[in-house]
């Protein structure tokens, strides 16, 4: 099975590492394609070409059959605009590379985040609940979902050139290289006590490997749905868990000393995620919490 992945940063990267290596005959090939491939490691079989750029999807698309597409996006900017540019036009134009290739592959996955959710009050949520994002963020992420998902009925394909879509949202993503919160507890910052915040997490390599599982359900034809909510096994207060960050740092936090910035961005983000239907398809974590992800971090940090 071959698999083109668009964007390919660090969880691209990761994916790559973890897909199985099979038989001889059977074993799995990754390709890579990025606007600047040389920031990729030397053995990762990569081209270069962006997302945006329908030409260079076709190009990538034509020269070898290609039976899966994953995309990993980072926008360039932080900002309506920047997501715009990314998400929204990268969708836009895959869908029409597609519908255009005379050899299309089957599969799409495409990476979004639990930003697409507006519960606010510590609701939980799955696969089924309502999307209303109210940051910018979140709304070009679900206008991207969209247009991925409408692949599944786009009459451009015909029954023997049926694509399927599948988007994975992703909660809290941490892990080696991303090191804001540790940094920020380091200066005695953390998140207030009441109201409770919740807080959804899941480990860079656990996402890299969600991915790689759900590849596999495809490869032997086992069911799979359109949308997966990853997210660890434990939803868990912000004040809970920068405290135990904070205690296994032998950081003093004085009563009062919370950080206002983080009570403020919490009434945006405050649900807690629900990963049943990952865990009902098989998929079991190598992070099941934060306390198993965050440990081997702070070791680093030590060194």
């Amino acid at each position: 099975m071959k698999v083109l992945f668009i964007g390919c940063g660090d969880i691209g990267v990761r994916a790559i590492r973890a897909l199985p290596s099979g038989s001889p005959g059977r074993a799995w090939q990754a390709q890579a394609m990025r606007r600047n491939p040389l920031a990729l490691p030397a053995d990762i079989d990569a081209t270069r070409g962006d997302l945006c750029n329908i030409r260079d999807l076709l190009a990538v698309l034509g020269k070898s059959s290609v039976d899966a597409v994953v995309v990993t996006l980072t926008p360039d900017h932080m900002s309506d605009q920047g997501y715009c540019d990314s998400y929204v036009a990268g969708a836009r134009a895959l869908k029409l590379a597609l519908s255009k290739s005379e050899n299309p592959p089957r599969l799409v996955v495409w990476v979004s985040s639990s930003g697409v959710y507006g519960q606010t009050n510590g609701e939980w949520v799955d696969e089924l609940s309502g999307v209303a994002p109210t940051s910018f963020r979140g709304k070009r992420l679900l206008e991207a979902e969209k247009i991925i998902s409408s692949l599944s009925t786009e009459p451009l394909f015909s029954e023997d050139r049926r694509i399927k879509p599948l988007v994975v949202r992703f909660s809290g993503i941490y892990g080696p290289g991303r090191n804001r919160l540790i940094h920020q507890i380091k200066q005695g910052n953390i998140a207030a006590k009441e109201p409770t915040a919740w807080t959804n997490r899941i480990h860079s390599e656990d996402c890299a490997r969600v991915i790689v599982h759900l590849l596999g359900r495809y490869a032997q034809n086992k069911p799979l749905e359109n949308l997966y909510l990853a997210t660890d096994d434990e939803p868990v207060s912000a004040y809970e868990m920068q405290r135990w960050l904070a205690k296994q740092m032998g950081v003093c936090i004085l009563d009062g000393s919370d950080d206002k910035k983080n009570r403020r961005s919490a009434e945006f983000s405050n649900r807690r995620c629900s990963n049943k239907l990952l865990i009902q398809s098989g998929y079991k974590f190598f992070f099941p919490t934060f306390r198993e992800g965050y440990l081997p971090l702070l070791k680093n940090e030590q060194k």
